[in-house]
């Protein structure tokens, strides 16, 4: 199931730029109170990391994001950016399909500004994504 698509924030994709896909060139936030979420991985309550697939830890990681953001009374709309670090971009490209499935099963087919980055390593090194949001509520 995926969340609604509506968002109080601006995305813009000028046709100067190359077309976009999963994300937005330009977010304009709405006025608002903005909300800084730390980094996301697939941990679960007790600190482990979901065992599996860049995917399966995309999965759990987004499910934190979207857990943290109802802490602070925002919801997935209100994302405005949204960095992405993983391990391995290949990985991530040759899963790109059930990444994709499930950015949409928790963020819908809003799509925020974003940046997809390799990293070394993270640091709980069981963890291959991570996931840094910003939100602006209204």
């Amino acid at each position: 199931m995926e969340r609604p698509v509506t968002s109080p924030h601006e995305l813009r994709n000028p046709e100067t730029l190359a077309r976009p896909s999963g994300f937005s060139h330009v977010v304009m936030a709405q006025a608002g109170r903005t909300v800084y979420l730390a980094g996301q991985t697939a941990q679960r309550p007790d600190g482990s990391i979901v065992a599996g697939t860049i995917a399966e830890q995309f999965d759990a990681a987004a499910g934190n994001v979207v857990l943290a953001l109802e802490a602070a009374g925002a919801h997935p709309q209100d994302l405005v950016s949204i960095q992405i670090f993983v391990t391995d971009i290949a990985e991530y490209q040759r899963l790109s399909k059930q990444i994709g499935d499930a950015y949409r099963r928790h963020f819908g087919r809003h799509y925020p500004a974003m940046a997809l980055l390799e990293v070394s390593r993270l640091f709980d090194p069981q963890a291959k994504v991570e996931l840094m949001a910003i939100a602006v509520t209204a």
